[in-house]
């Protein structure tokens, strides 16, 4: 990665800020006004003194140029916000004033339209954004019916935010209205000298089938600190177009002469045994949701994961009608198939036949479920319809 701010900070002249992001290169003229101090520990004073001096100066065609580059390379706001947190380490390293870097991350995401806050405490400062998703595991508070979640909580880790509680304020920006989402529709396209290789091999009848996928570094780096957000977002994660290409194709073309059962009983298998099994406690410490690409890359993986990878396999390959079945410990999924196999679920004037994505105590073919959810409550999380159908 290509850097071009090397001056100390109290120091500024006029640089262009310069380093590459993903697939693209990020190109902007960096105005000596553009630097403005404050301090390690801050007030609502200091916040309004650096808002007010950093909106006299010559922001704007840097916000145009992250907008251009967010809209050239079609990036969700998530991406967008690694975009701007990529800018305001280099105008700011938060490494030696973690309070300004924050401060230059809310100005530049308010400026780009979207409805930011900040909230402090003795001796933080939190950065909130709002949002009408259903995510879990983040701080946020309520202002009237609108919800703002917490974008840094990652950087305090193990820090109780009830016992110093962060009081928002609110600084009216024009403009800075716009909800944040967490959606992701679109991968990189990375560069493929940075892709590696990765062995994968599963036995289905007697046959060992043999995959060596192409994978990329930089996507555990685009989700190191995304959160856990809802099924529908979660499912449709899509793959990079390096890693679709050296899985997909393979995988069509050994279901190419099965029926279609038979295809997607492959699918379920190889998403059931291709992979070690570890649950996220044991893993990460905490619930954790890997996208496709995640679970391909990971060396463990648990229910979660392996159910948003048979989903995208399914959808893929045969575009079937599916649900996402969550059990209290446990999430499976359902197809609906031409007629119903086995144990099925009937949701919404559809029936759906189990298939089971993770290893169990018994060898479960489609329309089986384990005995030791047989008779336990479950609700169905998602529910995906093909177009057409």
């Amino acid at each position: 990665m290509i850097f071009s701010l090397t001056f100390a900070y109290g120091q500024p002249k006029d640089q262009r800020l310069r380093f590459d992001f993903y697939e693209g290169f990020f190109n902007a003229a960096a105005d000596s006004s553009l630097w403005v101090d404050a301090p390690q520990t801050l007030t609502s004073k200091d916040v309004k003194v650096f808002y007010s001096q950093l909106n006299l100066s010559t922001y704007q065609s840097l916000i145009d140029s992250l907008k251009a580059f967010q809209q050239r390379y079609e990036l969700s706001d998530w991406l967008y916000y690694q975009l701007i947190r990529k800018t305001a380490q280099q105008i700011s390293p938060k490494e030696n004033n973690y309070a300004r870097y924050t401060l230059y991350k809310w100005f530049l995401l308010t400026k780009s339209g979207y409805d930011a806050r900040l909230a402090l405490t003795s001796t933080k400062v939190i950065f909130y954004v709002l949002n009408d998703e259903d995510v879990e595991d983040i701080p946020f508070f309520m202002d009237g019916d609108k919800k703002y979640i917490c974008l840094n909580y990652h950087d305090y880790p193990n820090t109780n935010l009830n016992q110093d509680p962060p009081i928002p304020f609110n600084i009216n920006i024009p403009g800075a209205s716009k909800a944040f989402s967490y959606k992701i529709t679109r991968m990189p396209d990375f560069s493929p000298a940075g892709y590696i290789d990765k062995e994968l091999q599963f036995t289905y009848h007697h046959k060992v089938y043999y995959f060596n996928i192409k994978l990329n570094k930089d996507v555990e780096t685009i989700f190191a600190n995304y959160p856990v957000v809802d099924f529908e977002s979660y499912f449709n994660i899509p793959m990079s177009k390096e890693t679709y290409s050296s899985l997909i194709p393979l995988l069509k073309k050994n279901v190419k002469n099965m029926d279609q059962k038979k295809g997607v009983d492959y699918l379920m298998r190889f998403t059931r045994y291709a992979f070690l099994y570890e649950t996220d406690e044991e893993n990460f410490g905490k619930e954790k949701r890997l996208s496709p690409e995640e679970t391909l890359f990971a060396k463990y993986s648990d229910c979660d994961d392996r159910a948003a990878l048979f989903f995208y396999l399914v959808k893929e390959i045969y575009d079937l009608p599916m649900i996402a079945v969550l059990y209290p410990t446990h999430i499976t999924m359902a197809v609906q198939f031409d007629k119903p196999i086995g144990t099925s679920v009937t949701y919404r004037g559809r029936v759906y036949s189990f298939c089971e994505p993770t290893p169990q105590a018994e060898n479960l073919g489609i329309g089986s479920i384990s005995k030791k959810l047989a008779d336990k409550p479950y609700e169905v999380v998602y529910q995906y319809t093909p177009a057409g159908k």
